[in-house]
């Protein structure tokens, strides 16, 4: 007969080897007291777990039950060192962590053998490279932000940092971002903490983010001081403002500082008191409805100067953002910049639900963000900045073509300056010093050593656009995207996709009747993205091109948001490039944009007014 071994053996024999090496040791020694240094605090656990009532597992299994425990703790770092595939996005790859690590600190980056990546996968994405490239002399692409109303433009990097807050980043990470700005002439985002001496010491350019919390201009009540405004506005180092509406990673969430982690520095950057917790609320104060939004960014503009002023929001429901785009074309004001943030940015903290599940994501926001401005005749004059998972030449070229001028990063600029991606951000506990107020923690991060490492690895994803044989720098990738394939401007988009598809002289004539019809030679692919950027998707064969991500969102959501009533009615006042990239404008035959927003309703009614805007977070 098998031994049976009962879930309760292990605590059994503890209190049994207890009770003997007692007894040995006031018959034989105190000798034999020694494994009761062992034994005793076990059996001491074991009769604990049998007596607690939270844990079910160590009531039924004491002892043992720890090791279940004791293996979660560490399971993180087991993957992460043992498990995980190169590649496996967790939200970044060990690939490409590695590849910042190595540019930060300007090693060697090349790779052998040619790509591990499967190139049939489904997903996957290429470039279509020119075989006549022009040699770039300079790969510090740069490009000028401010509309016709700024006074202050200013001449800004394709690749900076996005917000980092400080309460969300220690003051040494803070130091080391602005500083790496400095000496890579880059912009710095201070999140929405405001402004901190530690963004001030080295003097790196600075965009100044207002949030709903209205931090570093905050009034007793808690909304928004002019007064206060102007005066940090007026510091030369602020080269922009920002005014976010949303953020990818919680859209419609405020932020929360616990009393515990508000600092004497962090309540006096941003003007709170330190006898409760900060919550800042989910939507602003100082504007309710799309033409406050438009008449408050104006105001921002005179206060500060001239200097640029613009949004940063992450995508929701479409027809608040045409919204905001009709009261743009009816006061006749518009913001410097939008910077749209992908569903995938990051963030310290965050419920999971929001994380996970709400808003666009980067591709979808910011084509139809880009085609919404092209329809409403808006485009030449706002730029487009593009936030999210953006880390190689690559992901730049990505964005570049499906419409931004920019980019926003804030994690791979975190990596660049140490994160291990321990994802401890929210716990204070950050083991690189990083996302830590603790000032011992914060040791371990050398402001003199990873400020280097942050302006080494801006300069690489520029330095592999220039080697990747575009014939043109990045700053005009844009420009690339949009450039009519036909060179006679008076054709409109219909006819020249018409023209591209014609069968050229000589070749065989299309197949008709039954199957798919053979591809034309010589004709275009028709769903590439016009930058040469091209993706694989399901159900159009493994050689097929993935389609632009807002291909048509602009007309569907025009046609509810601005009052159409019909979607062929739409697509003549938006022209044939609502679908792509029209240059028709806009139709403003819709009721004034005036009424409230609400976060909550979805009546129709207020969808075809075009009056309500995003509960903003």
């Amino acid at each position: 007969m098998g031994l049976v071994v009962s879930r309760y053996f292990v605590l059994q024999l503890t209190v049994l080897l207890t009770f003997f090496f007692a007894c040995l040791g006031f018959a034989a020694g105190p000798l034999w007291w020694l494994p009761l240094v062992v034994l005793a605090p076990l059996a001491a656990v074991g009769v604990h777990d049998l007596a607690q009532s939270n844990h079910a597992i160590l009531r039924n299994y004491p002892i043992i039950g720890h090791i279940r425990f004791m293996l979660e703790a560490v399971r993180p770092e087991l993957r992460q060192y043992l498990i995980e595939d190169e590649r496996d996005p967790v939200p970044f790859s060990r690939e490409h962590r590695a590849l910042v690590y190595r540019r930060a600190k300007n090693v060697q980056d090349a790779q052998p053998m040619g790509t591990v990546m499967d190139v049939g996968a489904v997903g996957y994405g290429w470039i279509s490279h020119s075989i006549r490239p022009i040699t770039i002399a300079d790969h510090d692409f740069r490009l000028r932000i401010g509309g016709p109303d700024c006074g202050q433009p200013y001449s800004a990097s394709v690749l900076n940092i996005s917000g980092t807050s400080f309460g969300a980043m220690g003051a040494n990470a803070i130091m080391a971002f602005n500083l790496g700005a400095k000496l890579g002439g880059f912009a710095h985002n201070t999140g929405e903490g405001s402004i901190s001496p530690y963004h001030r010491r080295h003097g790196g350019d600075v965009v100044w983010q207002v949030a709903t919390g209205y931090f570093g201009c905050r009034s007793a009540d808690g909304g928004f001081d002019a007064e206060k405004f102007a005066a940090q506005a007026a510091d030369p180092q602020v080269k922009m403002i920002e005014i976010k509406l949303s953020q990818g990673a919680k859209p419609g969430h405020g932020g929360v500082l616990p009393k515990a982690k508000i600092t004497a520095e962090i309540a006096a950057t941003r003007g709170i008191s330190r006898d409760r917790d900060c919550v800042s609320p989910a939507r602003h104060t100082a504007f309710s409805n799309p033409l406050e939004l438009v008449g408050f960014l104006q105001s921002l503009r005179e206060l500060s100067g001239g200097k640029p002023v613009g949004l940063k929001l992450a995508i929701g429901h479409r027809y608040e953002f045409l919204a905001i785009v009709k009261a743009m074309l009816e006061t006749g004001n518009a913001p410097d910049f939008i910077v749209i943030d992908g569903g995938e940015g990051g963030t310290g903290s965050a419920p999971a639900e929001l994380s996970n599940h709400v808003g666009l994501p980067l591709n979808e926001g910011l084509s139809f963000a880009h085609n919404a401005l092209i329809g409403a005749g808006l485009r030449d004059r706002v730029r487009l900045g593009a936030s999210g998972k953006l880390v190689t030449a690559y992901d730049l070229f990505r964005v570049f073509s499906i419409g931004a001028d920019y980019a926003m990063s804030a994690r791979s600029f975190m990596f660049a300056a140490g994160c291990i991606q321990s994802r401890a951000c929210h716990t204070n506990h950050c083991p690189t010093g990083l996302a830590t107020q603790d000032p011992l923690r914060q040791r371990a991060l050398v402001v003199e050593d990873k400020a280097p490492r942050v302006a080494n690895f801006s300069q690489h994803p520029a330095r592999a656009g220039r080697a990747a044989g575009r014939r043109r720098p990045l700053a005009s990738l844009r420009d690339q995207a949009l450039a009519p394939a036909d060179p006679a401007p008076e054709r409109s988009d219909r006819a020249r996709r018409r023209h591209l598809s014609a069968r050229p002289p000589g070749s065989a004539p299309e197949r008709r009747g039954g199957g798919r019809s053979r591809p034309r030679v010589g004709a275009r692919p028709r769903g590439d993205l016009r930058a040469g950027l091209h993706a694989r998707r399901r159900g159009r064969g493994p050689r097929s091109r993935q389609r632009d991500p807002g291909a048509g969102l602009a007309l569907n959501a025009a046609s509810v948001a601005f009052g159409d009533s019909s979607p062929a009615q739409a697509r003549e006042d938006l022209g044939a490039g609502g679908r792509r990239r029209g240059r028709s404008g806009v139709s403003r035959r819709s009721q004034p944009a005036r009424r409230a927003w609400s976060g909550t309703s979805r009546s129709a009614s207020w969808r075809r007014t075009g009056a309500r805007g995003c509960a903003s977070g």
